[in-house]
């Protein structure tokens, strides 16, 4: 097998840099001390008088940045002192108006104090909002039963953790099962729909005796919800998985979305399953009596199963990025890496992802070969 070169990763999309509300980074915090320090030498190296004072009062502005109150006003009031010492040469008049350096130095602890209160309040509503949200796509463990799980998501929407595509696998009577979906909408509108799917998933895993009965449970839901919200027309696309108690087969149901990729002897394929509509059009009037589409396993197969924002994703040129092509090169003995290597390789095709990326690697583990 030919392995594919990685490139190297692009600083992630969804990083919050220092401009959208992270911390300032370390040369921010020290611009004000080193601003002070270059004054102070400058003005005591130089043979004749520098009219260099004016730089102080920036001084207090850009303690704001990165700074609370009292260190700004702190470094305030080394502004203040530095003007008053002769030995600098930053007293004489014409050189700096004391009166507004002061002016600036008591507005900016002001805005010090308003930006600290400011700042607080926001990180704990992201405390908040990512809690909530990951009690709705809570992570992964490492293995359910027979099969090992690595799973990523990244929401379109910048600053949120869930979009419109849900993923879960849960251990129930019948064997691990697992699914995977793309509601109707994107980032925050959506979530209220993924968290009624993942709800009613759960629930089936736990007495549904099979997969087209789980996939029924999710369509009622949308059905449902869509009939209490006047014009509302929900639905979505989905893939479901059951695995056997000893992992030597799954079976595959596919409603409107992509099936998964199977990974074996350093090739990928799709695996062959007959579509069914979307969730929400009637999908449980309607359920054919097999039991979707039935792949036995052998020892090393992987199962790879990713959203329309991977198999979507186009470059600058319009051209599709190349799952199967690609996978088979970026496959590595863990399992765990693959969809990181995946997503490093996909923003180094389309180069920004504009659609909720989410990928699921799925690893039967039989008892003897665990």
């Amino acid at each position: 097998m030919v392995k594919v070169p990685v490139p190297a990763p692009r600083q992630d999309p969804h990083r919050r840099g220092w401009l959208r509300g992270a911390p300032p980074p370390r040369w921010v915090r020290a611009l004000p001390l080193v601003l002070v320090a270059a004054v102070c030498v400058a003005t005591l190296v130089s043979p004749n008088p520098l009219d260099i004072g004016f730089l102080l009062g920036a001084i207090p502005p850009l303690a704001v940045l990165s700074y609370g109150p009292l260190a700004t006003a702190l470094l305030g009031c080394v502004v203040v002192a530095l003007l008053s010492v002769p030995a600098f040469g930053l007293n004489h008049p014409g050189n700096t108006d004391l009166e507004t350096i002061c002016f600036v130095a008591v507005l900016s602890v002001f805005l010090s104090f308003v930006r600290s209160r400011r700042d607080a309040q926001l990180d704990l509503e992201r405390t908040v909002a990512e809690a909530a949200q990951r009690a709705v796509v809570p992570p992964l463990p490492e293995r359910i039963g027979p099969v090992r799980c690595a799973g990523l998501y990244r929401a379109a929407q910048r600053g949120t953790l869930v979009g419109g595509d849900f993923f879960d696998v849960r251990r129930g009577p019948g064997g691990v099962r697992a699914v995977m979906g793309d509601v109707q909408g994107h980032g925050l509108a959506a979530v209220s729909t993924v968290a009624a799917l993942l709800g009613s998933f759960r629930e089936a895993v736990l007495d549904r005796a099979d997969l087209t009965a789980v996939a029924s449970a999710l369509d009622r839901r949308l059905v449902v919800d869509s009939a209490e919200v006047r014009h509302a027309e929900l639905f979505a696309t989905a893939v479901l998985l059951e695995f056997s108690a000893d992992a030597r087969y799954v079976r595959v149901v596919t409603c409107g979305h992509p099936p998964p990729v199977l990974l074996r002897d350093g090739k990928a394929m799709e695996v062959g399953v007959a579509p069914w509509t979307p969730l929400g059009l009637g999908l449980s009037d309607g359920v054919p009596h097999q039991d979707g589409h039935i792949l036995p396993l052998r020892p090393g197969d992987m199962l790879f199963l990713a959203s329309d924002g991977v198999t979507e994703a186009r470059d600058s040129h319009g051209t599709f990025y190349p799952l199967l092509d690609r996978l088979p090169g970026l496959a590595d003995h863990d399992p765990a890496v693959l969809a990181d290597r995946v997503l490093t390789d996909l923003l180094a095709h389309s180069g920004v992802v504009r659609d909720d990326v989410t990928m699921l690697v799925l690893t039967p583990c039989p008892p003897d070969s665990a």
